[in-house]
């Protein structure tokens, strides 16, 4: 008897910058060989199609900014709660559809900043906004599926400030620092990598991830393919 394969989805799209295709294609081949066949999508407008949702076990989205239709949002939200999962990575999942607090209350953390290097040394590229810093596991990741066996890493990327609640299950976080050139006079904590439960879905979501050679570093690759697969139905 053949095993039934289980169904991702992959929605894609919003700001070039975060390159969508590259950064989704770099994550399917992980998931045919886990056993999904993967269908994608240009835009979240497949997300009101109730008769197909009802059938997908893990939905990757990669869309920054962008906006969303009430139908796609209300797709979206009962497919979650239903038992689908939702997953991704940097402004593809956490800075998405900004004109809705309700896909903001779904993922539980929204990207708010991501504070740059020294005013005088920026010249208008991304790499304006590429800083050293560390992700820090906590207790929580030793033993998690997610992140188990991985220990503090660092980056010079994106680091994002991240507005969140506590319905968020926090697996690593990241500390903006005080610089003097900054209006904020203490370090402040964010989550960079998180769980959430939401009805019978999983939603897993990693702040680092801010193009391919970010997404190729072995520990982010790492926590996003064990992510997607941990969120799945």
């Amino acid at each position: 008897m053949t095993e039934q394969r289980r169904q991702a989805l992959v929605v894609r799209g919003g700001w070039e910058g975060h390159q969508p295709v590259e950064a989704t294609e770099l994550f399917i081949p992980h998931l045919k060989s886990h056993g999904y066949d993967v269908r994608v999508e240009e835009s979240p407008a497949v997300y009101a199609d109730a008769s197909f949702m009802a059938g997908v076990d893990l939905i990757v989205q990669c869309v920054t900014m962008s906006t969303i239709e009430q139908a796609e949002l209300r797709g979206l939200c009962a497919a979650v709660e239903a038992g689908t999962g939702l997953a991704g990575w940097h402004g593809g999942i956490a800075d998405s559809y900004r004109n809705s607090s309700d896909y903001l209350h779904l993922i539980g953390g929204q990207f708010a900043c991501h504070p740059g290097v020294r005013p005088s040394e920026r010249t208008g590229e991304q790499s304006d906004n590429y800083v050293s810093h560390t992700v820090t596991m906590l207790p929580a990741a030793a033993d998690h599926p997610i992140t188990r066996g991985i220990n503090d890493f660092d980056l010079v990327t994106e680091q994002y400030w991240v507005l969140c609640d506590d319905y968020i299950d926090v697996l690593a976080t990241t500390t903006q620092r005080v610089r003097e050139w900054d209006p904020w006079n203490r370090p402040v904590v964010s989550p960079a990598i998180w769980t959430r439960q939401w009805g019978k879905g999983r939603v897993f979501v990693a702040t680092p991830g801010h193009h391919l050679p970010v997404l190729e570093d072995l520990n982010v690759r790492t926590v996003i393919e064990r992510g997607l697969l941990w969120a799945s139905r």
